[in-house]
């Protein structure tokens, strides 16, 4: 059993990790030559504001008496400069923001995992390429370009990390602090001849990183007071600054301002995903070398915002984050960042038509060095009759295109030239994409015949060992031998041709995965041959329909992903199925309790997600509602037959009663603080965190009764749980639990509605006895329902109380009761924990089922991991790297988290063994008897 487990751990964990191979490996190459524009540029420096988390229409509304919240930024568009949206892609995190505004690239995936502090992928920046550069702001941000530059330049100016705090009086004081600090660093200039003379330089940046009004928002939401107040504070730093900065150079006109966002953020106050609140972030250029504002009488945008920010008559001019790196390396004539894909932005520019036609050129030229590293690594790489190139941007094309333009901008015809680049820039990004997806197809195909493989074996290894279909074959050693050395055989050319293309070593993974579990198939020949002659003599009609109720469970499943109320259908028919089968008949009572927590569970997949609006009131409720349960609980239990319950174990339902009732105490108590600005108060903190602690000692010292051990198991995840909930969802393990109760005793009657086996007397099963049973018996077709149950209650206990398959939906509050300074792997762990609540109750659960329904635990599990393995399949099919971003965001979180509860309830059935069969002894007094 261990090897199969093992096997499977391995299996899945590859098919989890093909897929960022697959379509998310990094786009970047190394070793191309920089390319800058021949002619003098128009600004000496470039200052950079990002207000972190600023959305568009926050920055561009008006308020209720017409009056913008940053009226200075307001003027600058409508007198000196132009403005537009700058268009993010996902995630919409600060990181990828950054490298997308300051290199110019959109950046992989992969660096997700890699955590956002440091530089995963090396790349070349407009800080690295300046003379100097300055930066102000976070320590989250500012040292990973500083550690990507070569040489010394790049200097660094960070507060603490401890500043990022959500219950803070104010985080506009990170604001403060930066415009603050950049006055002194001007003002210690004047006294400082070296530092003067490199102020007075050209090719010189100056980043100013503003991150209140991102944790503003966090706290308070982006349609609060304090975030508006925020705007308005660095709108006024804004105008400081500049008018500081003026003064310092003499007003001598040569220095370009940009003002912009990293991303926006939801109106529950998170940012990751592709919602246009969270996409759509503000830009607005002025200063040397910027257009003046230009008059239109109309144009055409699919949105609205026009209309609402009153700037119909001022042109706007959109553009994508990435283009704003280019923009800036044009103004103040220093080499475009050398991985960037941007597209310069013509539009901004106030100089001459030679200049713009010189500066696209050199965009051009340079993304098409990129495309030309990248063909010939391919070509490298791959047998050159294999080799398919790039047809539209053939070597000869290339000329072509270089020579044309050429000839047009000694000829003056400007226009033509600037066409011709642009054609040219996006066929060079086509080519990008195209060498850079050009393995796709083959090992999807791998993977794809992987996946039909193991899912093929793991039916077969349940129809061989745990039912009754077929009879013991003798394997035939001649036969076996040669279909070792066939798929032997197989393998060796398939390395033998990796081997030559110098393939990664992944590569090789997926590609012999597929030879070695389908060689563990056909293995199994003779058990296939047998069931195929018992199956034919089965009722066709009976097969099919069996078939078609299978698929359409499983499709359930799946759409559920996509729309939560799914579930709630899925939910509904469960209601039923004590009248579908008749089980109502021999238990009325159980049935009844059983349709009326279906429907109660019903109602949470059709509530809107989690933590958009919080409501502490009914997180008390829900506190209450647990305390009466277990004082009723205890009070049944002690009446009941069971006179052993010593007093040991009385403490120990003691001590759980008095932490639910701390739970509620510390959240209500937690956020009022909060509310009042006081900050999170340490004592609360304490409890909170001893609770956390204590939750997962305390269901092992409780009886292993059946209901004490499952009750005690609830009552601990349950006081944990009350501090991680910030509204309705904490009555869901309530209900969930509830209904997992009823759901152990419907199984009973099922049971014996199937004359299966006796009934075994509930209340005095005990757990720790259970796993000795020798007589497990085989499978019957009910028990395909019975996994099929356990499924449909584990994923909705994922997507009970929100779609969770989406970064935003997350909500720090919910974590407030334990931190309030920004620790996103804390915050991670604990949010991670919140899910998993729901999942230890279901597992527990089944864990019960399978023990009172005399299954060996391996047997259902197997059926489990099919159903799963054939909804992955469904969404590795579904995944796909082009489109929204918020469907692209989708399609991999959904296979990801398909995969990764397929390995999580691998790892959930060995903790619910855990909870509950172990037992922690107290050492005891003994009692002496005269």
């Amino acid at each position: 059993v261990p090897v199969f487990i093992l096997a499977g751990l391995l299996v899945h964990c590859v098919f989890l990790a093909s897929i960022f191979d697959i379509y998310f490996s990094s786009p970047l190459v190394h070793g191309m030559t920089p390319q800058q524009t021949p002619l003098p540029p128009p600004a000496k420096r470039l200052v950079l504001f990002v207000a972190d988390g600023l959305r568009a229409d926050s920055l561009y509304e008006l308020n209720s008496n017409n009056t913008s919240q940053a009226p200075y930024l307001r003027s600058i568009l409508e007198n000196n400069g132009s403005w537009g949206i700058s268009h993010t892609r996902v995630p919409t995190e600060s990181r990828p923001g950054h490298v997308a505004l300051i290199a110019g690239f959109y950046e992989d995936v992969s660096a997700v995992a890699k955590g956002w502090k440091e530089n995963p992928v090396e790349f070349d920046s407009v800080f690295n390429e300046s003379k100097y550069t300055w930066s102000w702001g976070s320590p989250d941000i500012l040292p990973m370009f500083a550690k990507g530059a070569t040489g010394d330049h790049v200097y660094t100016f960070c507060y603490t990390a401890e500043s990022e705090d959500f219950g803070a009086h104010d985080a506009a004081q990170l604001d403060m602090w930066v415009f603050d600090h950049v006055k002194s660093f001007f003002n210690s200039s004047r006294s400082n001849q070296t530092l003067f003379s490199a102020l007075n330089e050209e090719k010189v940046v100056l980043f100013l990183h503003l991150l209140g009004i991102d944790t503003n928002g966090h706290a308070h939401r982006p349609n609060s007071r304090e975030y508006k107040e925020n705007i308005k504070k660095v709108d006024e730093g804004v105008k400081e600054i500049a008018s500081m900065i003026d003064n310092f150079y003499g007003n001598d006109g040569k220095t370009a301002f940009i003002l912009t966002s990293d991303h926006g953020m939801t109106d529950w106050g998170s940012h990751g995903a592709g919602h246009p609140s969270e996409t759509l972030t503000p830009l607005i250029v002025w200063g040397a070398g910027v257009n003046y504002p230009q008059k239109v009488k109309s144009q055409f945008f699919e949105d609205n915002f026009l209309k609402e920010w009153k700037l119909e008559g001022l042109k706007r001019l959109d553009v994508n984050q990435a283009d704003i790196a280019p923009l800036m390396a044009s103004l103040i004539g220093v080499p475009f960042p050398l991985n960037s894909v941007g597209t310069l932005p013509l539009e901004y520019l106030n100089n001459s038509a030679h200049f713009k036609a010189e500066s696209i050129f050199t965009n051009a030229v340079q993304i098409l060095e990129q495309f030309k590293v990248k063909m010939s690594q391919k070509k490298e790489t791959t047998l050159s009759f294999l080799f398919t190139p790039f047809k539209p941007l053939s070597d000869s094309e290339e000329i072509n295109f270089l020579k044309k333009t050429r000839l047009y901008i000694q000829q003056q015809r400007y226009d033509e030239a600037v066409s011709l680049c642009k054609t040219l820039i996006n066929l060079a990004l086509e080519g990008l994409s195209y060498y850079h997806t050009y393995d796709r197809l083959f090992l999807g195909l791998s993977i794809a015949m992987g996946f039909v493989g193991w899912t093929t074996y793991v039916i077969l290894v349940i129809i061989k060992t745990h039912t009754n279909l077929t009879k013991a074959v003798q394997t035939n050693n001649k036969e076996s031998t040669v279909l070792f050395y066939g798929f032997a055989f197989v393998g060796m050319i398939i390395v033998f041709f990796l081997l030559i293309q110098t393939c990664p070593w992944t590569y090789y993974v997926y590609c012999l995965l597929p030879v070695s579990v389908w060689y563990a198939v056909v293995r199994e020949l003779p058990v296939i041959r047998d069931l195929a002659t018992n199956l034919l003599s089965l009722h066709i009609g009976q097969s099919i329909g069996f078939l078609l109720v299978c698929t359409l469970g499983i499709e359930i499943l799946v759409f559920s992903f996509f729309y939560r109320s799914t579930l709630t259908i899925g939910l509904l028919v469960f209601a039923g199925w004590p009248v579908i089968t008749q089980l109502w008949v021999q238990a009325k009572m159980t049935a009844l309790i059983w349709t009326l927590l279906c429907v109660l569970l019903a109602i949470f997949p059709l509530m809107p997600v989690v933590g958009r609006e919080p409501n502490i009131p009914l997180v008390i409720a829900a506190g209450l509602l647990t305390l009466l349960i277990s004082c009723f609980s205890l009070a049944s239990l002690c009446k009941g037959k069971n006179k052993y319950r010593n007093n040991e174990d009385m403490k120990v339902h003691f001590y759980q009663v008095l932490s639910i009732a701390l739970s509620t105490y510390v959240v209500s108590s937690t956020h009022d603080s909060l509310k009042n600005k006081q900050g999170l108060p340490v004592l609360n903190q304490i409890i909170s965190w001893m609770m956390l602690v204590s939750s997962s000692v305390l269901p092992l010292l409780s009886p292993t009764f059946l209901f004490q051990r499952l009750l005690s198991i609830l009552l601990s995840v349950m006081s944990t749980y009350l501090l991680l909930s910030t509204g309705y969802e904490a009555l869901f393990p309530l209900v969930l639990s509830g209904l997992m109760f009823v759901w152990i005793y419907m199984e009973q009657e099922a049971l014996q509605h199937y004359g299966l086996s006796l009934k075994p007397k509930l209340a005095v099963f005990n757990f720790a006895y259970a796993t000795d049973i020798t007589q497990f018996r085989q499978l019957h077709l009910d028990d395909i329902r019975r996994s099929f149950f356990f499924v449909f209650f584990i994923v909705t206990a994922f997507f009970g109380t929100g779609n969770i398959a989406s970064v935003n939906s997350f909500d720090p509050a919910s974590v407030y009761c334990f931190l309030t300074v920004f620790s996103p792997f804390m915050m991670g762990g604990l949010l991670v924990l919140k899910v998993v609540i729901p999942f230890v109750l279901v597992s527990c659960a089944f864990e019960a089922v399978q023990v009172t329904t005399q299954l060996s635990s391996k047997s259902l599990f197997l059926i489990v991991l099919v159903i799963s393995d054939i909804m992955a399949l469904h969404f590795f099919f579904l995944v796909k790297d082009y489109g929204s971003w918020l469907d692209i965001g989708t399609s991999i979180s959904h296979y990801v988290l398909v995969m990764s509860l397929t390995i999580f309830m691998m790892l959930m059935n060995g903790l619910a063994q855990l909870l509950t069969t172990k037992r922690l002894e107290l050492p005891r007094r003994t009692k002496h008897h005269s």
